[in-house]
């Protein structure tokens, strides 16, 4: 990550690693890592997520096209 920031950006990442006391390499990592949980949170989140019981006009809809 840091070999693709500017020069204003690694500055910048530098004042927020010092202003937490961390260097700016164990900073970025710790934003790698907390970005790496994040995803898996939401892809577990997206997995137990259970499907959605049909709308009340997707059910009439349903109904209207079953035969009598």
């Amino acid at each position: 990550m840091s070999k693709d920031m500017s020069e204003g950006q690694r500055a910048y990442e530098a004042k927020r690693a010092a202003k937490a006391g961390m260097s700016l390499e164990k900073w970025l990592d710790a934003k790698d890592r907390d970005k790496r949980e994040e995803e898996r949170a939401r892809e577990k989140a997206a997995q137990k997520a259970e499907p959605k019981k049909p709308g009340f006009f997707s059910r009439l809809l349903d109904k209207a096209h079953k035969p009598l």
